[in-house]
């Protein structure tokens, strides 16, 4: 069962956004509930006292700076990650004037959010989240990277790679199926066990992980692309 400090609180009033988040916060090992206004962001989380709060700034009722504003004000210190669709940079400076932990833009690249909100936890919260094992009979070990699914540690030339949760899922699918070649609907099912999701979710973890693990993310060497067919792993 999840502890208390695994509670995310997404307050966002595009519906699509927040579900899609929620699924993969899930996925991640964190337990998310979602609220629509600002008003009822503030009252959820003097009662629930969520370990992180995704908050966008344009919301009904109380906008996200003037929830911010709230919260600082009455010495709440409850980490916060600030989404806003606005390029001003006004914003974003004031977002962080007023006590935000960290600003995204959006579009935001999922996996990016994910790997942000993880490093906001790890900084206010350094016991972080608990690593599951899963079985292995020895590490994987591709170019000059080496994947120990044991202790779900992965390294690049000696030096340690961070991961996330599903990251490390998805890696660990590929090293699964070597060379075949897997459609983004067969990784959405298979490691988000979801066909509800966005396509575009796994095409953007691919990112993630070319830019941690290959030599040239541009040029992937093992983690490739198919046109027109999905993603192949070549060892």
């Amino acid at each position: 069962m999840n502890s208390p400090q695994q509670h995310v609180l997404i307050v966002e009033d595009d519906e699509a956004i927040a579900a899609g988040l929620a699924l993969n916060l899930s996925i991640e090992g964190y337990v998310p509930t979602h609220v629509q206004d600002g008003g009822a962001a503030l009252d959820r989380i003097r009662s629930d006292h969520p370990a992180l709060v995704v908050l966008d700034i344009s919301l009904p009722v109380k906008n996200g700076l003037e929830v911010l504003r709230e919260l600082r004000a009455e010495g709440n210190r409850t980490p916060v990650v600030v989404l806003s669709a606005r390029q001003d940079e006004f914003d974003k400076v004031a977002a962080l004037r007023l006590g935000a932990d960290d600003y995204v833009t959006k579009p935001f690249a999922l996996a990016e959010l994910l790997a942000r909100i993880a490093a906001v936890l790890r900084r206010t919260q350094p016991q972080g989240l608990p690593a599951v094992p899963v079985p292995s009979d020895k590490p994987n070990q591709f170019g000059d990277v080496v994947v120990d699914s044991e202790t779900r540690i992965v390294t690049r030339a000696a030096l340690a790679v961070p991961m996330t949760h599903l990251e490390f899922e998805l890696l660990a699918y590929f090293l699964r199926k070597p060379a075949q070649v897997l459609s983004r609907e067969h990784l959405l099912g298979a490691v988000w066990q979801t066909q509800k999701g966005s396509l575009r979710t796994v095409d953007n973890f691919m990112k993630q992980l070319r830019s941690k693990l290959e030599i040239d993310p541009e040029s992937p060497r093992h983690l490739v692309t198919v046109r027109g067919s999905g993603y192949r792993f070549d060892p």
